[in-house]
């Protein structure tokens, strides 16, 4: 029962989610076959160097959308489908990874706060539901509340991270925008992208916040 409350009060936001991805497969997918003059490491180096950034490295990783950009290291990542492919899905996907490498490389607070935090949500994310569950098997209120309290700190990191992603975005239009490089149709198609994968973390985002009033709401009426 509880299962099938649990469905009916989480369908919004999983109906939002899908509807999310397939614009962004779609968009992907469409400006994938569009060609620019270059190519996605070409792009990502392009942001680098205009951004101040050039000592950064790029470099290949296996796999689809696997594209990162690891502080760790201070490593940008392209997969296989965007380092040496000439289109404008390559070209946004490489630059909002190099906006990563400029966010760090000028000490953007919202990142060094997101990075800060990666433990501790993952150790949120690790423990927050077989807490509550093992709480409400035994009816032992303070193990469900820290695993609210547990599954909040995953919350406020997918909060933490929309700004911090928006703001990859915007650094990678910006900089391709002013390179003179590509046209106003190329940068439109980014943008685009851009948005299309940002609103992948809005998503997530939604899930999550309404996941944390189900359980609020589930301990309140127990």
């Amino acid at each position: 029962m509880y299962w099938y409350q649990y469905l009916l009060f989480m369908l919004p936001a999983y109906l939002f989610v899908l509807i999310i991805r397939t614009v962004l497969k779609s968009t992907v997918s469409k400006y994938s076959a569009v060609n620019t003059g270059i190519n996605g490491m070409t792009a990502a180096r392009l942001v680098l160097s205009l951004g101040g950034a050039s000592g950064v490295p790029v470099n290949q990783v296996r796999g689809d959308l696997t594209d990162n950009y690891d502080p760790a290291s201070n490593t940008i990542f392209l997969s296989e489908t965007v380092y040496d492919k000439y289109s404008v899905a390559a070209v946004g996907i490489a630059a909002h990874e190099a906006g990563h490498a400029l966010q760090y490389h000028e000490n953007y607070a919202p990142a060094r706060i997101r990075q800060a935090s990666v433990k501790i949500c993952n150790i949120g994310s690790r423990f927050s539901i077989p807490l509550m569950i093992l709480g409400f098997i035994l009816s032992f209120k303070p193990l469900v509340i820290a695993g609210i309290v547990s599954f909040m700190l995953v919350v406020a990191f997918q909060l933490i991270t929309l700004p911090v992603e928006f703001n990859a975005s915007r650094r990678a239009i910006t900089v391709l925008s002013d390179s003179g490089r590509f046209t106003a149709e190329e940068i439109k198609g980014v943008r685009k992208v851009l948005n299309a994968a940002a609103m992948t973390y809005v998503g997530s985002l939604a899930v999550s916040a309404l996941q944390l009033v189900y359980y609020i709401t589930r301990f309140k009426g127990r």
